[in-house]
């Protein structure tokens, strides 16, 4: 699907600190990891925010934890972490050293009908979004993957992966791609020319050159 299912309720403002920023990385993060009245809270998940190297040029955002992220605390850990990870290592990036990686929302959303968890409403992304944008600003990365239609519309305001995927963007001097979530690619698991994963690679080929590109500026 390229449209979000949950973007017809009405947005909560997020409570934003005074001046709203902060003066270093761990402070925001710290406020992160003390949140208890944001719109997941009451779901009795944790808090996950991050992990990788805060001085990383390439800083990717992916959609909310799922249960094994919710499990260990980190994101991208589960199976689609681990196709990420592989993707990333083909391209020559090293995920513990050239990239940072966090999440649209901080909470895993729990799930209806039988599921363990289900993608983010649009008012548990409004909330979340000025603290990611703190950390787009903190972590300051030359180039940034927005993994999934909830990272788009977290950053992008734009929804349809399908059509945003593989192209450019420029923010605050930064260069953003969309890339489909690596989750997506479990689910359809061909190769063939075309294909998500095929498309993928191409993508990832794309950012690797670019982020070459910059490093000899």
């Amino acid at each position: 699907m390229d449209q979000l299912d949950m973007f017809n309720s009405e947005p909560v403002q997020a409570p934003e600190p005074e001046n709203s920023q902060y003066a270093s990385l761990e402070e925001l993060l710290e406020t992160i990891r003390q949140m208890d009245d944001d719109p997941l809270a009451t779901a009795g998940t944790r808090i996950v925010i991050s992990r990788g190297n805060t001085q990383a040029r390439l800083l990717l955002i992916g959609e909310a934890p799922g249960p094994e992220e919710n499990i260990q605390g980190r994101p991208f850990v589960g199976r689609a972490g681990k196709l990420l990870d592989k993707i990333l290592q083909a391209a020559e990036f090293d995920p513990d050293e050239d990239i940072y990686i966090t999440n649209s929302v901080f909470r895993m959303p729990p799930g209806t009908d039988g599921k363990a968890f289900r993608k983010p409403g649009n008012e548990e992304i409004e909330y979340y979004r000025p603290y990611v944008r703190e950390i787009i600003r903190l972590i300051d990365p030359h180039v940034m993957l927005l993994m999934g239609n909830v990272a788009c519309y977290s950053i992008l305001g734009q929804t349809g992966i399908t059509r945003l995927r593989g192209q450019w963007f420029q923010q605050q001097g930064r260069w953003i791609m969309p890339i489909f979530h690596p989750s997506y690619l479990l689910r359809n698991p061909s190769k063939a020319p075309g294909s998500p994963k095929a498309l993928m690679w191409e993508d990832i080929r794309e950012v690797r050159k670019k982020i070459d590109e910059l490093s000899k500026k």
